[in-house]
């Protein structure tokens, strides 16, 4: 297995002064990034060839070749890491939820900010490859699995308070948001599995497994699943 070690990954935008690149907030953001990357990249890489539990942090940094300390500047731990996948796609959604237009109904703004955070996360050729890897990491992880649920469950404040504000009501009170934010994320988990199982693991083919399972919120609610007798 190979892992570009840090050094090597070629520099950002054009060429600066020895003082502009000390100085320069937005190179060192990058660099930052850089390196943030560089370790999800290396440890992806060996919990796939090797195994999650029998992955250090140790081998993560000598891959990347940085030190140790530097890794829990980025990270709390290797599950924090792997973790960091599904904070950044419910950030994401969050994020795109606000900006929904108001005049949209909760779910039909759920199910849009969703379909628009999937883009966010997926590379300029429409795919989602290291979320894919993660993914099945976690599924066939049982302390990472347990670790995800956990954190979806902790964390779903988030996205109960931005449907909250949408809708002016409060969800102290009003169970509407916390039920809708139960159905999302069960349409969500629903998705991921049929697309980690299925043929097609680009943008797309997850986008359409969520929307044929969204399709099916209402009629799943009201009225009889077949046909009178």
């Amino acid at each position: 297995m190979h892992v570009t070690p840090l050094a090597e990954i070629p520099r950002l935008g054009e060429p600066e002064s020895a003082g502009q690149q000390e100085h320069s907030p937005g190179r060192r953001q990058r660099k930052k990034q850089l390196t943030r990357d560089a370790l999800i990249q290396a440890a992806i890489e060996l919990f796939v060839a090797q195994g999650y539990e029998h992955t250090a942090v140790r081998e993560i940094t000598d891959a990347v070749d940085v030190s140790e300390r530097t890794f829990f500047r980025y990270f709390a731990s290797k599950e924090d890491l792997v973790l960091s996948f599904t904070r950044d796609g419910m950030t994401a959604f969050a994020e795109e939820l606000a900006c929904r237009p108001p005049e949209e109904e909760p779910f039909a703004a759920t199910r849009a900010a969703f379909l628009v955070s999937l883009r966010r996360l997926a590379s300029a050729e429409g795919d989602l490859p290291p979320h894919l890897t993660v993914m099945r990491l976690i599924e066939s992880t049982p302390v990472l699995l347990a670790a995800q649920l956990r954190f979806i469950h902790d964390h779903d404040e988030e996205i109960i308070q931005a449907l909250a504000e949408r809708e002016g009501v409060d969800p102290a009170t009003d169970p509407r948001p916390r039920l809708l934010a139960s159905i999302i994320g069960a349409t969500t988990a629903l998705a991921n599995r049929d697309w980690l199982t299925g043929d097609n693991q680009d943008l797309h083919a997850l986008a359409a497994a969520f929307d044929a399972y969204a399709d099916q919120v209402i009629p799943a609610l009201t009225g009889h699943w077949s046909a009178p007798r």
